[in-house]
């Protein structure tokens, strides 16, 4: 049986390439698809999502829902800029058209109205901020009836994260930073969460070996777009706080798919909503319970990569 799942992203290069993964995965229905304008700007994000359905999704039934969701702290415009680049690929843009519809509805309608009509637990993958959850909870808090556990990037544990922002105290993780509140409304629902923060992914980073793997294997297509997307991802290794890019939005999609890949623990957490230091995740005895991923099977990870990629033509 399949498992349903429901993705919601921000655009980014690693948001798109777990889109193109998760179209690969066997005994999985992807029943929605929301961008957030977030780590991208989401006209460009919403277009390469479509061209990624047309061209890789095997002819799958979908439409991509826009999210006007705004944040409280919008990411840096050049973190976001890549997206435009990502829709322009050649790969993407072979066809000269888009087939793949936009959703009528914005992203946290979407979302909310396919929980609400699907007959089964959805799995959420969520590889951006949770505003659109957050929002559909507050139209309907029934709904947590229907998800079967959220799957988020987000957050960090760590005594320092990767804001560096005049409004921060450098605490935080940039997903939950966006919109604190929302973090705060999701960690107070009953919903199960797995967790995959800033640390979760210090075995898998980006690495020169990485892209030469891929680079050596450009024959098959869907490897030509994984190694193509990350080139838009540059070496800053003289940049502390860009300095080394890890894998967190394709492992947080990977573990959806395969929890052999990765070691969990529970945790009891909260976030703050206060100023300097809102969107900080913190571990309390008092907070809600979490799957925190915290070792990953680094082979074990990039074989899957390898594998999902070549299931395309």
């Amino acid at each position: 049986m399949s498992e349903k799942v429901y993705f919601n992203h921000d655009g980014g290069v690693d948001d798109l390439i777990s889109l193109f993964l998760l179209l690969q995965m066997d005994n999985t229905e992807l029943i929605g698809v929301g961008a957030v304008d977030a780590d991208s700007y989401v006209g460009p994000s919403v277009q390469a999502s479509r061209k990624i359905i047309d061209r890789f999704g095997h002819g799958v039934n979908l439409a991509v829902a826009t999210s006007n969701s705004r944040g409280v702290h919008p990411f840096p415009k050049e973190w976001r800029i890549s997206t435009y680049s990502e829709n322009a690929l050649p790969i993407l843009n072979e066809s000269g058209k888009i087939v793949t519809p936009e959703a009528n509805e914005p992203a946290h309608l979407d979302l909310l109205h396919k929980l609400q009509s699907s007959s089964d637990k959805v799995t959420l993958v969520f590889t951006g901020p949770l505003t659109d959850l957050a929002r559909a909870l507050e139209l309907d808090s029934s709904i947590t009836k229907k998800i079967k556990r959220l799957v988020w990037m987000g957050g960090t544990f760590l005594e320092k994260g990767n804001v560096e922002e005049p409004d921060s105290d450098n605490t935080q993780e940039w997903n939950a930073f966006w919109d604190p509140e929302a973090v705060k409304t999701v960690f107070d629902s009953d919903i199960q969460i797995d967790l995959v923060s800033l640390e979760s992914t210090n075995n898998v980073p980006l690495t020169q070996a990485v892209r030469l793997h891929w680079a050596a294997q450009r024959r098959y297509p869907g490897l030509d777009f994984i190694g193509n997307s990350y080139a838009f991802v540059p070496e800053l290794g003289l940049f502390e706080t860009y300095s080394t890019y890890y894998l967190w939005d394709v492992l947080t999609t990977c573990y959806f798919y395969d929890s052999s890949l990765v070691k969990t623990k529970e945790v009891k957490c909260d976030v703050s909503t206060k100023t300097p230091s809102d969107g900080r995740t913190f571990l309390t005895e008092n907070g809600r319970k979490a799957n925190l991923v915290y070792d990953v099977d680094n082979t074990k990870f990039f074989e899957l990569i390898d594998e999902l990629a070549k299931k395309v033509d």
